[in-house]
């Protein structure tokens, strides 16, 4: 099974749950208390790539969405925002990005700017393109553990979470220990992937 065939959920077909999405804020409460873990400030939504005017037209519609958000102003000093609400990129798979970056202390406004990404990119057509969202965190309290990133990823046709831990300098291998240990951990805030089989590495996901 490719990694198309685990984010689209090809072998069960799930009506997509977007507002899953808005109990990340209270599950990063519990991964703060119970692992050290805080969010970076940065959530991203991927998809397969997409060209021409259709979604020129979409990803448009989604920056003015969120440029109309005046919040997001108040994390610079001169009063304006220090950049794009959202940008795209695209990692060394093929695979692009819907990047949001807020204040590490505003998960709230963060995990509404990946909904309005979704529902955006969903209501103008391309939900099959959708694939999944990433909210990055980093240890904060461990000097042992400092470098530490973690990745909540929300399968988009699924309605589930998974933690994609990547190891710190090592490319190309994750920490399978400290994710069964989020996993654990977050049972009772996040509808879980049970299937351990879809929990795919997300390797060039913006903020990990």
């Amino acid at each position: 099974m490719g990694f198309l065939d685990i984010l689209l959920g090809r072998t069960k077909a799930v009506a997509p749950d977007l507002d899953q999405l808005f109990g990340l804020p209270s599950a990063a409460v519990t991964l703060q208390a119970a692992a050290g873990f805080t969010p970076t400030g940065t959530g991203a939504v991927c998809f397969a790539s997409v060209e021409g005017a259709a979604f020129a037209e979409a990803h448009r519609e989604v920056r003015e969405l969120l440029e109309a958000d005046t919040g997001r102003a108040e994390s610079s000093p001169s009063g304006r925002p220090a950049g794009p609400p959202v940008e795209v990129t695209r990692d060394e798979y093929g695979y692009s990005w819907l990047v949001s970056r807020r204040a590490p202390d505003d998960l709230p406004a963060l995990v509404s700017d990946l909904h309005a990404v979704n529902s955006t990119l969903e209501g103008s057509g391309f939900g099959p393109q959708l694939l999944c969202s990433v909210v990055a965190f980093e240890e904060t309290e461990d000097p042992e553990q400092a470098g530490q990133r973690l990745g909540l990823v929300y399968l988009y046709k699924r309605g589930t979470f998974y933690p994609f831990a990547p190891s710190p300098g090592a490319g190309g291998s994750r920490d399978n220990a400290l994710e069964l240990r989020i996993k654990a951990t977050l049972a009772d805030d996040l509808r879980i992937e049970q299937d351990l089989g879809r929990w795919f590495p997300v390797w060039g996901a913006p903020g990990l």
